[in-house]
């Protein structure tokens, strides 16, 4: 028994369905094996009036010169529990921890969430960085010049925010403890080890630099913390 051969308009929804990036009416074309790229425009209409008339969660947008299959407005807010679910439930407490001083402070340094928290906070910034709730900003201007981090906006839709506007008020502000200088790298542009640990995968902040985390390049060699 020969497998049944699917409509072109099906085949376009399942190359927009599988694609990551925006797929263009001339690689429909040359997927279809169609006459023009026109026709290829012709088959994405049909498909997004298919899905408007059957009352899909999902539609068809141009987007960089292209076509992507994306959920539609109305029900973004399941999505962003969805979201919001699965982050709380994977994020430990060190992580929640380093994501509400970064959220508050930001751009807030190595050095200055490692005082607040007590403990050396790299692996649990290695972790957030992973997960994209966090990025560099730059490097502070100060002994060692620290990496700065910020939030993303994978932060906001995880905890359902519109914008950091949205974060619970809090009652007067941050203060970041005095402790020592930051650390400057020794000769050799390596960073001195931390000399306890305290609690899983996290040490002292004796060795506050960020020297074993990636450098967003030369872009944020000059950047100085906003506040």
């Amino acid at each position: 028994m020969n497998p049944t051969v699917p409509e072109p308009i099906d085949v376009v929804e399942a190359l927009l369905f599988a694609s990551e990036a925006p797929v263009e009416a001339e690689r429909i074309q040359e997927v279809l094996d169609l006459p023009s790229a026109g026709q290829a425009r012709e088959l994405v209409q049909m498909l997004s009036e298919r899905l408007e008339g059957e009352g899909r969660a999902l539609q068809i947008i141009e987007v960089g010169g292209g076509f992507r299959l994306v959920t539609r407005p109305d029900v973004a807010p399941w999505l962003v529990k969805l979201a919001r679910s699965r982050t709380r439930s994977r994020l430990s407490r060190s992580a929640l921890e380093t994501l509400a001083i970064i959220a508050y402070r930001q751009p807030a340094s190595r050095p200055d969430i490692d005082a607040v928290r007590g403990v050396n906070s790299e692996a649990v910034l290695d972790n957030l960085l992973d997960r994209r709730m966090v990025r560099i900003a730059g490097r502070k201007d100060s002994p060692g010049r620290p990496f700065l981090y910020e939030t993303t906006r994978d932060f906001l839709v995880a905890f359902g925010l519109r914008d950091l506007a949205d974060l619970p008020k809090v009652e007067g502000d941050l203060v970041i403890p005095e402790g020592p200088p930051d650390v400057p790298p020794d000769a050799s542009g390596d960073a001195p080890a931390a000399s306890s640990q305290s609690e899983a995968g996290e040490t002292s902040p004796d060795a506050a630099t960020d020297a074993g985390q990636q450098d967003p390049g030369a872009g944020g060699a000059g950047v100085t913390p906003r506040g």
